[in-house]
């Protein structure tokens, strides 16, 4: 049963029943969250394997989740537009430095 699987396990089984809808558009709201590290790769790499022809919107607090699966990143700040770009443009952006990397 579905319920005896662990939090990770059962993430995927959520994304598997999206997919059974043949989406072209997938939206998918923290699905890292409350995942361990090794349960958070693993939804990663189920992501990247995806269909490249089904547009996916993931809304994620966790940057390297971001940054491992996504082609272009937008980032808000309490709720407005901040900037948007690649991994690259975004790293090395000082205000996402700031606010949600860490200044080094």
């Amino acid at each position: 049963m579905v319920k005896n699987l662990s939090h990770g396990d059962q993430r995927q089984i959520e994304v598997a029943m999206a997919l059974a809808g043949e989406p072209r558009l997938l939206l998918l709201d923290e699905p890292a969250a409350g995942l361990s590290p090794a349960e958070t790769h693993a939804l990663t790499l189920l992501l990247k394997k995806l269909d490249p022809a089904i547009t996916i919107l993931l809304i994620e607090h966790d940057m390297d989740v971001a940054f491992e699966f996504a082609e272009t990143i937008t980032v808000l700040y309490q709720g407005r537009f901040l900037t948007e770009g690649t991994e690259e443009e975004i790293k090395h952006n000082a205000m996402v430095q700031e606010i949600y990397l860490g200044v080094e």
